[in-house]
């Protein structure tokens, strides 16, 4: 089923019998950290292949129970969103571009064979969900609601074919910043012996087996001290792709900004998206293309190259100050956050909680 945008579904709503008392919640939000502490509630849709979607509901956040036969546990059948949910500065309740993360996960689905969700459901689904769980917001520095929709066949099979029946669900966590380390930018080791996707995969798609792909790579850089692994081409091992989970931006001299180009190998960020149109909006050359490490290092030490960032969803835009491979270690710029990476955050960040005229009507306020 290749649902069409205009579709809707009514959604019930389930009381929660037991939620988080205030003065728990309260505690729990007060220092939140990023994704350990989860909302009362949570959203589901059922899908199967006769009806399509149904069973839209509003409960308790609680466990599933799954078949041992469950379709997603054997075959991998399995996609996810990540956004956030801001308070604007007139204290109301925003999405950022949330029609973009619908289509984004609608294009996952499709590489993945699962159903598409029409984009107006996904987008009330989460709208509903930040709704019903807007006192859980952390007012704490950079503080968000963080959602999480995702999908999973659901079917019991053993086959190995696209399932017929599927969950569709959104989760929610207050969260606080992304990194923990508090260094002014984080650091990255390029790895050259594991790839993260490779042409024809999966690469552009969100799905799990693209992150537990990441996991050894990613603790071997934590391993060497490095907080990031960065990833190169699975062709001739030399190209910059992005991060395990986020994008990256290269800032040079003559005012140039670069970022590797989607080749169906990187996942097309939302926020590397809106950073993009930000960049020219200010006059600057934008440029999607290959960019070595070998390159990198020598515009680094050169100084032709003046910042690096890497940008996401859940890291916003977060300055890159060493880098290191099997060949040698390098410094950007003065190790710290450049002048333009804070200019583009500063921007995007206003722009999300309201303190910056939004333009483009990325805003979505939603009380």
């Amino acid at each position: 089923m290749h649902a069409t945008a205009g579709q809707s579904l009514d959604f019930a709503r389930i009381p929660h019998p037991s939620p988080v008392p205030a003065a728990e919640r309260n505690t729990l939000i007060a220092a939140p950290g990023f994704g350990t502490v989860f909302t009362d509630h949570m959203v589901m849709i059922e899908y199967d292949a006769d009806r399509g979607w149904h069973s839209a509901t509003l409960g308790p956040r609680g466990p599933l129970s799954l078949d041992p036969a469950c379709a997603v546990l054997h075959y991998a059948q399995e996609i996810f969103e990540g956004m956030k949910a801001y308070k604007l500065a007139d204290g109301t309740m925003a999405l950022f571009r949330p029609e973009q993360n619908a289509r984004r996960f609608n294009d996952s689905a499709d590489r993945l064979a699962m159903p598409n969700l029409p984009e107006k459901v996904f987008v009330e689904a989460v709208r509903r969900l930040v709704l019903a769980d807007k006192d859980w917001f952390p007012m704490v520095e950079g503080g968000s609601i963080y959602l999480r929709p995702f999908m999973f066949a659901s079917e019991a099979f053993l086959g190995v074919r696209p399932a017929k029946q599927y969950k569709f669900l959104v989760i929610a966590s207050p969260s606080g910043n992304y990194f923990k380390s508090g260094a002014p930018a984080v650091s990255i080791w390029v790895s050259e012996n594991y790839t993260r996707a490779a042409p024809g995969g999966t690469g552009a798609a969100k799905c799990g087996g693209n992150y537990a792909a990441s996991l050894v790579p990613h603790a071997n850089a934590v391993a060497r001290g490095f907080d990031q692994v960065c990833f190169l081409d699975a062709a001739e091992h030399k190209w910059i792709e992005e991060l395990g989970g986020m994008n990256l931006f290269f800032a040079f001299e003559d005012g140039t900004l670069l970022t590797p180009q989607l080749t169906g190998t990187i996942l097309p960020g939302i926020t590397r998206d809106s950073i993009i149109k930000l960049a020219r909006e200010e006059g600057l050359t934008v440029k999607e293309g290959r960019y070595s490490f070998d390159q990198w290092r020598a515009d680094a030490e050169s100084g032709h190259l003046l910042e690096t960032f890497a940008c996401g969803t859940a890291a916003v835009v977060t300055p890159v100050g060493r880098v290191a491979g099997a060949a040698g270690e390098f410094t950007i710029g003065g190790g710290g956050p450049g002048q333009l990476t804070e200019r583009i955050r500063e921007k995007l960040v206003g722009i999300q909680r309201g303190t910056i005229k939004d333009r483009h009507g990325w805003v979505h306020r939603i009380d």
